[in-house]
């Protein structure tokens, strides 16, 4: 009889154990708005293992291999006890998420399910428990990832936002906050309107930024950009009411076709897009780059699929005393096409005593020190095409990104220093923002096979440091300065006189880390102190490029023909 029982006892223990069940729970189960944390515990995980992964999925009904991001386990400190928690903040999908918690062990590893930087994606074979699913409740309907944007009239402001139930939205807007009494279809917040009349004008310039997300997904995203927004949103509060805007030439978020990543994007740059006017260039990863932006003018080429024509290419506005003009170099830029025309044209007809100085923008660089050989033809046509044009027409300043480091460049004409910007363009690479696949100047022992390009005469500073670049400028002078992510200071600074001098930043000097505030100019230079006192914290189709076989196809003296050219290789 007690041999029986003591099996008895064993048998249950046994079953017991073979019932045992995995289980996660959430908290909350409605979050309110994008950026609200839900916190996922588990428990009754058997057998740990450091391969082990939390599945995050939108919309929950997803199948398995179809997750948006996802955890190891390990992340959490008490994973080995079978049990833990991770929180996650989560972004508006318009539709409600849900986890789930799968084994995947050392034999499954696919070395041909990789993700964009070669690391194998985890397998989803062995599902050990899932979650509760958690929405924004009302909030999916809330307006969000609210970015503004110059319209064609100076008088006017374009609001973008996205929504999860399709209603009608009105814009309240006023000359003060407290005082909204005018109304307009759709829906924003309140913002400083751009002044045509006023000789000051800021801007905080960058490329190549792209966004973070608090998992892993199939993709690179870029940590830095956190940090770029971080003080950009410092500089943008401490201005108070003081009119600004922002411009990212190019290769936006990143996301190569996974939807998601757009809206992580617009989220995270929302505190800043929905203060001031966010404008964009089109750059080689910037799919669908139509759908999420709408830019002054009307210039669009057709995709050569059956997507709709690629817009917001080429365009410019005034601000102040600058005039800005963003190009495509995506696109035909070739002399004949109706890129060139509008270039031409549009700098041309720039009011000199209006906005003495003019900043071209545009994606691939026209002078790099970074210089790989698969851009090379596209900088010789760059220099061909479109340099006469700044040239000839006096363009101040010209800014680029595609290589992802800060680089200046003396007053450039045909590769040679000039000594006034007039007829020389000050040339700025600015792709520092956030991606970080470029190769630095110095070597890496680690990495004996990246080229080193040696720094020539032309460059005057060049450093591998994430940041971005802060443009202020009134009619005698503009000034630009290069500002670090690692302590928000300002690490390079140039200026440009209306006489046409540039001054400071040789490659002799030392350069010094200064204040962030010293480089800020009032309409007077008393007056930078403003500044200071607030410093708080702020298309479809593949991104087809521009590409060598339309050059080497393309017979000199020809009118182009306005198309994308299809790409396969992935490029920087």
């Amino acid at each position: 009889m007690v041999v029986n029982l003591a099996f008895l006892l064993l048998l249950l223990l046994f079953v017991s154990s073979a019932n045992a069940k995995a289980t996660v729970s959430i908290s909350p189960k409605t979050l309110n708005r994008s950026g609200d944390s839900v916190v996922i515990k588990w428990s009754g995980v058997e057998s740990p293992s450091d391969l082990d992964w939390l599945g995050i999925y939108s919309p929950p009904t997803s199948p398995h291999d179809h997750f948006i991001g996802y955890k190891l386990l390990n992340a959490s400190s008490t994973w080995r006890s079978g049990s833990g928690s991770i929180s996650l903040p989560l972004t508006n999908l318009r539709s409600n998420y849900s986890f789930r918690i799968f084994r995947w062990t050392q034999s499954e590893i696919d070395p041909k399910h990789l993700d964009h930087d070669q690391n194998p994606l985890p397998g989803t074979k062995h599902l050990l428990a899932e979650s509760e699913e958690v929405s924004f409740g009302s909030g999916v309907g809330k307006p969000e990832q609210i970015h503004l944007a110059f319209e064609d009239g100076v008088n006017g402001m374009r609001v973008t936002f996205v929504a999860g139930d399709g209603e009608e939205r009105f814009v309240r807007y006023g000359e003060r906050k407290e005082r909204l009494g005018n109304s307009a279809p759709a829906r924003g917040v309140s913002f400083i309107a751009r002044d045509v009349y006023s000789e000051e004008t800021i801007a905080f310039m960058f490329g190549d930024m792209g966004c973070a997300t608090p998992y892993t997904t199939f993709i690179r995203t870029q940590d830095e950009s956190i940090s770029t927004l971080k003080w950009i949103l410092r500089d943008i509060e401490a201005l108070g009411d003081k009119p600004a805007l922002v411009s990212h030439i190019g290769d936006i978020s990143y996301a190569r076709g996974y939807s998601w990543v757009w809206d992580e994007f617009f989220a995270q740059i929302e505190p800043i897009a929905s203060r001031v006017p966010y404008h964009v260039c089109i750059g080689n990863h910037d799919v669908p780059y139509s759908m999420r932006f709408n830019m002054p003018g009307n210039s669009s080429e057709p995709t050569g699929t059956k997507a709709p024509p690629t817009r917001n290419l080429y365009y410019s506005y005034d601000v102040g005393s600058v005039h800005f003009v963003y190009i495509s170099t995506e696109t035909n830029f070739l002399r004949g096409g109706r890129q060139y025309e509008f270039v031409k044209r549009d700098l041309e007809s720039v009011n000199r005593e209006k906005t003495p100085f003019v900043v071209v923008q545009g994606h691939r660089p026209m002078y790099t020190t970074s210089n790989e050989v698969r851009d090379a033809m596209i900088r010789q046509k760059m220099v061909e095409h479109l340099e006469p044009l700044l040239v000839e027409n006096d363009v101040t300043l010209a800014l680029w990104g595609h290589v992802h480091r800060y680089e200046r460049f003396c007053p450039m004409r045909n590769n040679t220093c000039g000594k006034l910007w007039r007829g020389s363009p000050v040339h700025l690479v600015i792709g520092m923002a956030g991606q970080d696949w470029q190769p630095i100047w110095e070597p890496r022992p680690n990495h004996p096979g990246l080229p080193i390009f040696p720094q020539p005469e032309q460059s005057m500073y060049r450093t591998g440091e994430f940041g971005y670049t802060r443009l202020v400028a009134n009619k005698e002078k503009l000034t630009v300065s290069f500002v670090g992510n690692h302590d928000g200071e300002v690490h390079d600074t140039v200026e440009m006189l209306a006489s046409g001098e540039v001054i400071s930043g040789s490659k002799d000097d030392t350069v010094k880390t200064v204040p962030a505030s010293a480089t800020l100019v009032g309409k007077a230079e008393s007056n930078v102190s403003w500044y200071v006192k607030g410093a708080g914290l702020m298309v479809m189709g593949v991104l087809l490029g521009f590409i060598v076989g339309f050059f080497t196809k393309g017979k000199k003296g020809s009118t182009p023909d306005n198309r994308w050219i299809p790409v396969k290789n992935e490029e920087t």
